[in-house]
């Protein structure tokens, strides 16, 4: 009984991480709270798999009656769809604030303004495009070869993004911020299972593109981190956005480049 209840407890967990992410609905039965939503980035990388599974769902239908190059830009929309552009969102906020600001405090006030400015417009458009240049040029070398980076570009993406939780500041103060709950009560128990399911990705990819990959992200990581804190001292949801888009370009040029043998 008390191991029914503890994999509720986990499904539980798993729900929020996917309400907190995606727009995917959820079960009625699922308990939302700032405890559970903390507990919840375990869980952040799997979440990103299941959009990834569905991305290249989408792709793997659509290139057996279109182009590649139309296939892989559905996948693309059907990640925006299910995401609401979450991260997208972050990336050109995170662009705007590091642009158009001088001191932290303007960069957290620009970051945090709704308004799209033209540091985020222009790397949002360029994001969106290299990725999708990068993705067809896997497709039409095999489709096999694009499905397998869209999974692990937006589970493995997600790993990198959600760990800078665990070593980076949180420098938002105000308590109307998004994420300010999943950075509270961070455990242990939560990056193992979290980097867990990156590595589940890596050992299915096999090859070099694995351990190019595990390699190229963990410095990337480092960068990203170091980069943060020199700007505003930390991170925010939206500099963890900014860093998800950025591990997905990053997969994808990786696997182009080494290929997946």
């Amino acid at each position: 009984m008390s191991g029914d209840i503890k994999w509720l407890r986990q499904l539980n967990l798993f729900f929020v991480a996917m309400s907190f992410f995606t727009r995917i609905p959820v079960p009625s039965w699922v308990v939302v709270d700032n405890d559970r939503l903390s507990k919840a980035s375990r869980y952040f990388g799997i979440v990103g798999l299941v959009i990834g599974l569905m991305c290249a769902s989408v792709f793997w239908l659509a290139q057996l009656i279109l182009p590649a190059s139309i296939a892989i830009l559905l996948a693309m929309v059907a990640g925006v769809i299910v995401t609401g552009a979450f991260h997208e969102d972050g990336l050109a906020d995170t662009a705007d604030g590091f642009g158009g600001g001088h001191t932290v405090e303007d960069k957290l006030r620009i970051m945090k303004d709704s308004q799209l400015g033209s540091y985020g417009a222009l790397s949002l458009g360029l994001v969106l495009l290299l990725k999708w240049q990068l993705l067809v040029e896997l497709a039409l070398y095999s489709p096999m070869a694009a499905v397998s980076a869209l999974i692990a570009g937006h589970t493995l993406s997600r790993v990198v993004a959600s760990s800078l939780i665990f070593s980076e500041q949180y420098v938002r103060e105000d308590a109307t911020s998004k994420a300010k709950p999943i950075v509270q009560g961070q455990h242990l128990n939560d990056l193992f299972i979290l980097i867990a399911s990156g590595i589940f990705v890596l050992l299915w990819l096999n090859g070099v593109a694995a351990f190019v990959l595990f390699i190229t992200l963990w410095l990337l990581r480092i960068l990203l981190g170091g980069f943060f804190r020199k700007q505003i001292g930390g991170y925010t949801g939206d500099t963890l956005g900014a860093a998800q888009q950025i591990s997905e370009v990053c997969c994808y040029l990786v696997i182009l480049a080494v290929g997946l043998s």
